[in-house]
């Protein structure tokens, strides 16, 4: 099979594929209960194959099976939106306060036209290909619900090859394809720290125990804790998304409360166990030292998402017999960015895909990058996404297919 027919046979599905994200766009949904997101790319993918269906989340799993026998190869599509109000202006934007601001909507997209190639070509599939369709991507833990499920044997074997692909409203060019073999992106989880104190009149603070000076103490500690004890050449990054304290319509209230809650980002085990530890200590310290209590919390965390460096050369090589050169780049750094994809990795040997959707009349440089509520996605890149991971599930089991039978 030439990759280049896939490729301009999923050209043909343009305007189909646009119809699909273009719907989904505009019905958003968040977390892991997603019913209208998959009923729509269900009634996409009718007639293609076995579809399993999880009985707790809204997930589901496409069983494409082949003709003929051989492995299994994963191919994972996240569903869920962002609680993110949308000012894009779109014809097809969300108004139901939640918004595809991350590309999930071409995501489905693509799995829903990566589907179609695949069950078209069923003759010459040496093997089978799951399609999972996750929701709770941002940060739900979709994916390891769905193993935990087993989702990922439901042909009866483990998949001995998985990819997924990300889409970026800008930092690469349109239609660029990314990636890079070992990490590739953080391992990301949640701090929220709550100090509690005791009320009082804003003009007497030695007469209450006022929490929001040890909070803002603890903030700017933790930047400094961070740069004094772990290595720039295993980086870790906090960043503060929210804080809570008083009320905005009074200034001379001392509240009993305050908090913040902040993403935390590593590129290995030993400095996600690190920064917790150094981070609960340092916040219970500090509070001490002002006389009031804390509490620190912590959710969750993904892996880091791990790219197999076969798989990586595989991608290389097949973005360019499928597109043809100047279409993939090896990514140069890691990005802080979190991916439960890589519970996946973690189980099946892989690789992760970013892809530029930057669109036409923007500079990727500057354009408005994803969870923006300004974030718009070109969606023409959609069909050679389609033809790109077709092709790498086709070309994992034509090898597997190879190497079988040198055995025999």
């Amino acid at each position: 099979m030439k990759y280049s027919d896939l490729a301009a046979e999923a050209n043909g599905y343009l305007n189909v594929v646009q119809e699909v994200r273009r719907d989904l766009h505009q019905i958003p949904e968040f977390g892991l209960q997603l019913p209208k997101t998959l009923e729509r790319v269900l009634a996409s993918v009718h007639g293609l194959g076995e579809i399993h269906k999880s009985e707790t989340i809204t997930s589901a799993v496409l069983h494409i099976k082949g003709s003929q026998p051989g492995p299994t190869v994963l191919l994972r599509f996240d569903m869920d939106a962002l609680a993110v109000v949308e000012d894009t202006g779109l014809p097809y934007a969300s108004t139901n306060g939640y918004m595809h601001a991350c590309g999930h909507d071409l995501h489905m997209a693509i799995g829903v036209g990566t589907a179609h190639l695949i069950a078209t070509h069923a003759a010459e599939l040496k093997g089978d290909v799951l399609i999972f369709f996750q929701p709770g991507e941002e940060g739900h833990n979709g994916a390891g619900v769905m193993i935990d499920e087993g989702a990922h044997l439901v042909s009866g074997q483990k998949p001995i090859a998985a990819f997924g692909v990300h889409v970026f409203s800008g930092l690469a060019p349109r239609g660029l394809f990314l990636t890079k073999p070992g990490a590739m992106m953080a391992s990301a989880g949640d701090m929220v720290v709550r100090f509690k104190g005791s009320g009082g009149h804003g003009s007497s603070p030695w007469l209450a125990k006022e929490p929001i000076s040890a909070m803002a103490e603890a903030m700017s500690a933790l930047q400094t804790m961070v740069a004094k004890r772990f290595s720039v050449f295993d980086p870790v990054v906090i960043n503060i998304g929210w804080v809570q304290a008083g009320d905005p319509h009074t200034t001379n209230v001392i509240p009993e409360e305050a908090s913040f809650g902040a993403t935390i980002r590593t590129f290995s085990p030993e400095n996600t166990e690190k920064v917790r530890e150094y981070a609960s200590s340092l916040m219970l310290d500090i509070a001490k030292g002002f006389g009031v209590e804390a509490s620190v919390e912590f959710s969750p965390y993904s892996p880091v998402v791990f790219n197999d460096a076969a798989a990586v050369d595989r991608v290389a090589r097949v973005v360019t017999e499928t597109l043809g050169e100047g279409r993939y780049m090896t990514l140069p750094t890691p990005m802080t960015g979190g991916e439960d994809f890589s519970v996946i990795l973690n189980e099946i040997p892989g690789a992760f895909i970013f892809l530029g959707a930057t669109p036409a009349d923007a500079d990727y440089k500057t354009a408005d990058f994803n969870h923006s509520n300004r974030a718009v996605f070109d969606d023409s890149v959609i069909p050679d996404a389609c033809a790109v991971l077709a092709s790498l599930a086709f070309d994992v089991l034509d090898e597997a297919a190879l190497k079988a039978k040198s055995v025999e």
